[in-house]
């Protein structure tokens, strides 16, 4: 199958581009830009101007800020099947973080011309983006609120307590104690001490291939999480 076909089948699947006719939809796929980042490569800068909207088919990535010193503080990580730089081609403004392959990663740069063409004549899909980005920006507000008031072990085990799946967290090749640290705002001898004391009060069990939760009640108190 052609890649064009492939993308064709993927928006044809948008929430945002529901009930736009097969034209519109086959003319996106046909000026869309295919292209394949090996782990490491920056997909675009802070601070670039970035005229596509990118649509991530297969891969990881991670969008972070950087200080002066080197430091970083990763916003979110973006998995197979979404949709990212909304602000960056909306709004027509320099990108407001880095984007990371964090393994190799196919992804579809699709024009901002594009894009507007589609938002001029079905206002329902520029609602539908902009709800994406509202939830988006709902993630960066409790993002800042948790470096803000919570510690680095009640971040952590929140972290857990959202991605585990019956318990369990399969662990990437890159999903490193570095790159958890770099999520959680703080540096990763903390956070291995956070790891240490977690696993010694028997809630957590960690190895290179998982990290599981033992005690799921005892992580919640950890996280301040208040229940029902």
């Amino acid at each position: 199958m052609a890649q064009t076909e492939v993308l064709l089948k993927r928006l044809q699947a948008f929430e945002f581009l529901r009930g736009l006719d097969e034209e519109t939809l086959e003319k996106m796929a046909k000026h869309s830009t295919w292209k394949v980042f090996a782990a490491g490569t920056v997909i675009f800068w802070e601070g670039d101007t970035e005229s596509n909207l990118y649509y991530l088919q297969y891969g990881s990535l991670k969008v972070l800020k950087s200080s002066g010193d080197g430091r970083e503080q990763v916003l979110r990580f973006i998995g197979a099947g979404e949709i990212f730089n909304e602000v960056g081609v909306l709004a027509n403004r320099p990108n407001p973080a880095t984007a990371v392959a964090l393994e190799e990663s196919g992804i579809w740069l699709i024009p901002r011309k594009l894009l507007e063409e589609v938002i001029l004549a079905h206002p329902q899909a520029a609602m539908r983006i902009i709800e994406n980005m509202a939830d988006k920006i709902i993630g960066l507000v409790s993002l800042a609120a948790d470096l803000t008031l919570k510690s680095v072990e009640a971040r952590f085990a929140n972290l857990l307590l959202e991605q585990a799946e019956e318990g369990v967290i399969e662990r990437r090749r890159w999903t490193t104690q570095t790159e958890m640290a770099s999520h959680l705002g703080t540096v990763p001898d903390v956070l291995g001490r956070v790891i240490r004391e977690l696993t010694k009060a028997g809630l957590i069990e960690m190895d290179k291939n998982q990290i599981r939760i033992l005690d799921r009640e005892g992580l919640t108190k950890r996280a301040m999480i208040q229940g029902k």
